[in-house]
């Protein structure tokens, strides 16, 4: 009995420093949300995440054996952190620790995308890259489908060329590490730990080189629809949705441009 009561005391000192902790974020929560000055602000602000670096350090844990060292992936789910502050509402009566994760690691896993461009990608379209698919989320939210070009170029607020720019940026991308396991909280193995098999896409090998270049024959939109179809495996009413033309005009485009590759693979 009197090893129970040892016990339990550990928890019960936990639970009391996080109960604390709420209470403290709460209270500077108020504080900022009162504060009429800049530095007021700021003094709020930088206590927050400083009573939320633990947090920050949680979430790097998941990420730990990656090829980075641990101090880069707080520094990077920090800005998480700041941007979970200026964003929380407090009146949604939703815990602020439940709200920051999600942006927190969110922002850790657009660090490691970041670090596997395949090629060299000028910062801006990088960085275009990443508004395009924070638009696109939230447009798809407000929308119920996917948006348009045109309405990613009116929502970011540049042209319809430069959101296709940057959309075939990212064929420049490649998406994981070899080292790096799985998202989940035990951390599975690496995808090293994969290999070792046959892989039976190497025969077909010679057939992606030669379309290679047909498929730089190709103009913008015909060549952002088959990547979308057979890249993306995107139906042709999800593709139509996110161009901004019909499906019985997808259908046909893809027609005519597998129809052109077979002519040009069979001269």
């Amino acid at each position: 009995m009197g090893d129970g009561g040892a016990g339990s005391v550990p928890q019960e000192v936990e639970h009391r420093g996080l109960e604390a902790t709420r209470q403290r974020s709460a209270e500077l929560f108020a504080d900022l949300d009162a504060a009429h000055t800049d530095a007021a602000r700021r003094v709020a602000r930088d206590a927050l995440v400083h009573l939320h670096l633990p947090l920050v350090e949680h979430c790097a844990r998941r990420f730990r054996n990656r090829g980075e060292p641990f101090e880069d992936l707080v520094q990077v789910g920090t800005i998480g952190l700041l941007k979970s502050v200026d964003r929380f509402d407090s009146e949604r009566g939703v815990e602020f620790s439940t709200y920051a994760t999600p942006t927190i690691i969110g922002e850790i896993k657009r660090y490691f995308r970041d670090k596997g461009w395949a090629i060299r990608v000028p910062r801006r379209l990088q960085e275009l890259r990443m508004q395009i698919a924070s638009a696109t989320g939230e447009l798809t939210q407000d929308l119920g489908r996917s948006p348009t070009p045109r309405e990613l170029a009116e929502t970011i607020g540049c042209s319809v060329e430069e959101i296709v720019e940057g959309l075939e940026s990212s064929n420049a991308y490649s998406t994981l590490s070899l080292d790096a396991s799985d998202d989940s909280d035990e951390g599975g193995a690496p995808m090293l730990a994969a290999l070792g098999t046959d892989d039976v896409n190497l025969e077909h090998v010679d057939i992606r080189e030669s379309i290679k270049p047909l498929l730089d024959q190709l103009d913008a939109r015909e060549k952002r629809i088959l990547l979308l179809r057979y890249f993306k495996n995107m139906t042709q009413s999800q593709i139509a949705a996110e161009i901004g033309v019909s499906q019985m005009h997808v259908s046909r485009l893809l027609t005519r441009t597998l129809e052109h590759l077979r002519v040009s693979l069979q001269d």
